[in-house]
């Protein structure tokens, strides 16, 4: 018998879409709901039966291209994948508490801050990791119930991994003289999210994971895209956002199958936010490449190990981080020494680091010169330590400049038009366009005099 995969992806979309149009009321994050009508409750069914299907089954293993390193066969207990790759999969796994419960409300912030443009390019994936079937089914009966839009919009996907799929989770090596009953929650939690990174290996193009209890800030996948983009083409194998352990970590989807193996084969080593670190350093990324402020909140006041009480929060954590900006992407030249790894990129890639220039001299220029002509709309330049006035630029100018020409291997614009000058260290300016009717294809900071002290540009940013 022949399978036309593709065929009968379409088909299952169409299904989806027909059986979705039956609902009359249309998915509201802040509505739980408790009673369906007759026909939602129809629909309600007959979408479960098709999420439950062979022909669904077999269309999740043609998706994923034998890149899961397990050799096991799985299904989601509710949603389907989307026929093309999404932006971003949002990844995390739940088992039962001692005390508390947090995941229908991480739900609740993960679909309440984003907005629907955010949600077309996103699908949430979690696992329900407990060994009690009683509690899978409860959870997965309440997920349904108060996100059944996700559900059926393919936003919204829950999967679990039977227990016989494990490897021995006792009589483990009790590293670091971890108690036995730590060394098998630990070890569990690396199957556990080797399995989930499996599921999502071809979900989207980039994956982040998350706990069970977080909040999210507001738009947080907008700021996750600018932050993506203003690295441009330079390789990362992992970006933060937030720097609580393992919440808030970003892979490239490529990636995934090798993280999911390395966590797999080393799942009774260490703690997984340990081996997340490891990884990176294996592919040669030493130093953490983190965006702040923080888009996720821990908020869960109970451990999941033994239910022991975790106030851990992160204080650079913003509910509506107002302040990030596009940074659209540009080559960075500037002629003032940079001291060690703290150069001229740092100042521009919304990160937590920045440039560390050695004295400069009058003369001297920190030019950005865009890819693309843009039209900004605000322009802010911090220089100095972010808690005191040490190394800031004492005098420059900062200019903006059309018709970009290479000389001597560096780009420079051949006209530049000064915009204003920095005042103790700092410059801003907002509605450029009015001034400006062109678009821009340079920023220059000229230096306008020597100074013996260093200069630390901490933060350049750019809104259009």
């Amino acid at each position: 018998m022949r399978c036309y995969p593709r065929k009968a992806l379409r088909n299952t979309a169409v299904l989806i879409s027909l059986v979705a149009l039956l609902y009359v009321s249309v998915y509201s994050p802040n509505t739980e709901t408790s009673d369906y009508g007759e026909v939602q409750i129809w629909a309600r069914e007959l979408v479960s039966q098709q999420f439950h299907s062979e022909r669904n089954l077999q269309i999740f293993h043609h998706l994923q291209n034998d890149t899961v390193p397990f050799n096991m066969s799985y299904k989601f207990l509710a949603g389907f994948p989307a026929v093309s790759q999404k932006y971003l999969t949002v990844g995390l796994s739940s088992v039962k508490r001692k005390q508390g419960f947090y995941l229908l409300d991480t739900l609740h912030s993960i679909f309440t801050e984003s907005s629907q443009e955010e949600l077309e390019e996103m699908v949430v994936v979690v696992l329900l990791a407990d060994f009690d079937t009683d509690w899978n089914k409860r959870m997965l009966k309440a997920i349904y119930k108060r996100f059944y839009g996700p559900v059926l919009k393919g936003q919204l996907l829950v999967t679990h991994l039977e227990q016989k799929h494990y490897p021995p989770l006792e009589g483990l090596k009790r590293n670091f003289n971890d108690p036995p009953d730590r060394v098998y929650f630990r070890s569990k939690q690396n199957v556990d999210y080797a399995f989930l990174l499996s599921v999502s290996a071809n979900l989207s193009r980039y994956y982040i994971m998350l706990e069970d209890d977080v909040v999210c800030a507001r738009n947080f996948l907008t700021s996750i895209k600018k932050f993506i983009q203003s690295h441009g083409d330079s390789p990362w194998v992992t970006m933060e956002f937030s720097k609580l352990g393992y919440i808030g970590k970003l892979y490239h989807s490529s990636s995934l199958p090798q993280l999911a193996s390395f966590l797999y084969l080393f799942y009774q080593e260490m703690p997984c936010d340990w081996l997340l670190g490891h990884f990176s350093k294996l592919l040669v990324q030493v130093k953490p490449i983190r965006f702040k402020p923080s888009l996720f909140q821990h908020v869960g006041l109970y451990s999941s190990f033994k239910g022991t009480l975790n106030r851990l929060k992160d204080e650079d954590f913003e509910q509506d981080p107002k302040t990030v900006s596009d940074n659209p992407a540009a080559d960075i030249f500037t002629d003032i020494i940079h001291f060690k790894e703290f150069t001229a990129e740092k100042a521009y890639d919304l990160g937590t680091s920045f440039f560390w220039g050695k004295n400069p001299s009058a003369g001297n220029h920190f030019t950005l010169v865009f890819h693309n002509p843009v039209a900004p709309k605000r322009i802010l330049i911090r220089t100095g330590a972010p808690d005191s006035k040490k190394d800031i630029l004492v005098s420059a100018d900062v200019e903006v400049g059309h018709d970009p020409v290479r000389t001597d291997k560096v780009l420079q614009c051949s006209k530049y038009f000064k915009l204003g000058s920095l005042v103790d260290g700092q410059f801003e300016k907002k509605d450029i366009q009015v001034d400006i009717d062109s678009a821009l294809s340079c920023l220059r900071i000229f230096v306008s005099q020597s100074q013996e002290q260093w200069v630390i540009i901490h933060r350049i940013q750019i809104w259009i």
